[in-house]
């Protein structure tokens, strides 16, 4: 046993803790990771990574690497809906291989304005990548093989155990803050007392119950399917519905089907296993069974609490999804994205610890709108039932194949084109200069470029290979867009003297300008506009009411109480 010091304690080494060991670290802050599993993922899960996931990694700068991994460059990601994969093909959502979005992305504008644009690659890529550069950073700790045992908030620090699960070691670790990002079973969670809040278990057609996975090798697919391939491959019919994501383009594939009444995962044998992915084929084929396994659908579920004492919570730890439209992993980088930076400033006391408060009232209320979304898309899919004569060769299954694929395709759509989903998300909280509501609906499939504070940054490519994005600073951005006329010189002033990391960025656009409204833009490190305007406002109180030591309503009519509030945080 031996006694150690961390600012942070990450439980979890899924995408959310990979993800915030990455944040943290690249501020230089010390954190240790323990993970019960032996390393990252064996099996393929999530396999979608949205845009905005994409302009993190890119943030990061590994973007190109994870767009690099799945399948190959030129492999279409359509996703496809078929009675079974071998048979009738009904309807086809046609998307770009990777190559192709990185062509797409250079002239894309409106809704899919983006410096990235999706990438299907299965998660266990990308934990590999999160991973090795979480290690490569110097004040970043990973261990896989150790499970977090129990912890104490003392108020003033918190101390941890954990142990190796193959073995008899002990670490004992006193640390700043402990976030619990251990996934739906989160032992932090249970133990602060905190619960799930939301739909615990919808029963539908599909998508509604127990889900049998089977991770597979069958490179015999792609011969005896007579279709184009497909990364999302989706089987409707009455006898086994399924879907199916290719792992990488070459005969792996992540195959899920659910349970009918009376079967029981314990009860079924591999060959029955691999029966069942041949009924959803439609034809004789050999497969080679990786890994299997169950979970449930039907979960729309948010935690009641991200937060108590020095303990936080993210990633499904807080949130559970049924996997439609593949946002709960990419739920869970935004979680990771929105505490690293927080956790960072504070622990570097250039902001208030009330700027953690934020993080909850921030992530929670996305969490409930994307659990929505991703139930709304499940009931669409699931509670739609394949008819009897489907699959006849008579003038009334080609009517019925008709008909089911009109609405397949317009479901597949809308599941899978989510702009709105992706960069449509906004905050409300302290720290952020909320004005009037703009009269914007919130829609899965559209988003609406807006720079009023609380959403994502306004994309604009300034030539063909940089993103505006690429110009912002890694820390806190101030974007001049008339720096003959508008100086933001207090704004400067200010964020020195409140030791604020902050880049300025000048670009003389009226097309910019036109996006921003402002001349003046305050962007976060998670570049979400936090306030916008011009030399008429007061930059001192602006900069304080960002990092939490004031109220954006408060404006006071003079600066020495927050000054004096600044100073007794910095000699706590």
């Amino acid at each position: 046993m031996t006694g150690e010091a961390f600012d942070v304690v990450i439980a979890g080494g899924g995408p959310f803790g990979l993800m915030l060991a990455n944040e943290l670290g690249r501020r230089g802050i010390s954190a240790v990771l323990f993970d019960e599993k032996a390393s990252t993922a064996f099996n393929p899960q999530a396999n979608a990574t949205q845009a905005r996931t994409m302009e993190h990694f890119r943030r990061l700068g590994f973007a190109d690497e994870i767009r690099a991994l799945g399948m190959p460059e030129d492999f279409p990601t359509d996703i496809a809906y078929f009675t079974r994969f071998a048979c009738h093909e009904l309807a086809r959502f046609r998307l770009p291989s990777a190559k192709e979005a990185r062509e797409r992305v250079l002239t894309m504008t409106g809704s899919w304005s983006a410096a990235e644009l999706p990438h299907r690659v299965s998660q266990k890529f990308v934990e590999r990548v999160l991973r090795k550069h979480a290690e490569a950073l110097s004040t970043i700790s990973i261990n896989y093989g150790w499970r977090l045992s129990e912890f104490k908030d003392t108020g003033d620090a918190v101390t941890v155990t954990a142990r190796e699960v193959e073995g008899s070691a002990t670490r004992v670790i006193r640390c700043q803050y402990l976030v619990g990002g251990d996934g739906a079973r989160s032992i932090v969670r249970k133990a602060l007392g905190i619960r799930y809040q939301g739909d615990g278990g919808a029963v539908r057609d599909f998508f509604g119950g127990k889900m049998f996975a089977l991770y597979l090798r069958c490179p015999q697919f792609y011969e005896v399917v007579p279709f184009p391939p497909a990364w999302m491959n989706v089987a409707f019919n009455q006898d086994r519905r399924a879907f199916m994501a290719a792992v990488d383009g070459k005969g792996e594939f992540a195959f899920h089907t659910q349970l009918r009444e009376g079967e029981r995962e314990d009860d079924i044998t591999d060959d029955q296993a691999i029966e069942m992915f041949r009924a959803a084929v439609g034809c004789p084929i050999e497969a080679e069974i990786l890994s299997r396994g169950t979970w449930t659908a039907g979960y729309a579920l948010v935690a009641e609490k991200f937060q108590h004492g020095r303990v936080f919570l993210g990633g499904d730890a807080v949130h559970l999804f049924t996997p439609a439209g593949g946002l709960g992993y990419n739920t869970a980088i935004d979680d990771a994205v929105n505490l690293g930076w927080k956790l960072a400033a504070v622990i570097k006391q250039s902001a208030s610890s009330r700027l953690l408060d934020t993080y909850e009232q921030e992530r929670r209320p996305v969490a409930i709108r994307n659990t929505g979304f991703a139930k709304n898309f499940a009931e669409s899919i699931g509670n739609y039932a394949p008819k009897v004569g489907l699959e006849t060769q008579s003038d009334l299954g080609l009517k019925l194949r008709k008909e089911a694929g009109d609405y397949l395709e317009a479901h597949g759509r809308a599941e899978f084109n989510i702009p709105g989903v992706t960069f449509g998300a906004r905050y409300n909280s302290p720290v952020i200069f909320s004005e009037a509501a703009e009269e914007i609906p919130d829609l899965p499939d559209v988003y609406t470029p807006t720079a009023s504070p609380g959403g994502r940054a306004p994309h604009l490519w300034l030539d063909p290979h940089t993103s505006l994005f690429d110009r912002f600073g890694f820390e806190w951005t101030l974007l001049r867009l008339r720096p003959s006329t508008c100086s933001g010189d207090e704004f400067v002033a200010a964020a020195s003297m409140m030791s604020m990391d902050l880049a300025v960025v000048d670009i003389e656009s009226d097309q910019l300008l036109e996006l921003y409204r402002e001349p003046l833009v305050l962007i976060r490190p998670d570049q979400v506009v936090a306030w916008r305007g011009d030399d008429r406002a007061r930059g001192a109180t602006v900069i304080k009411t960002v990092l939490g030591y004031a109220d954006p309503l408060s404006l006071l009519p003079n600066d020495a109480a927050s000054d004096a509030e600044i100073e007794r945080h910095r000699l706590s």
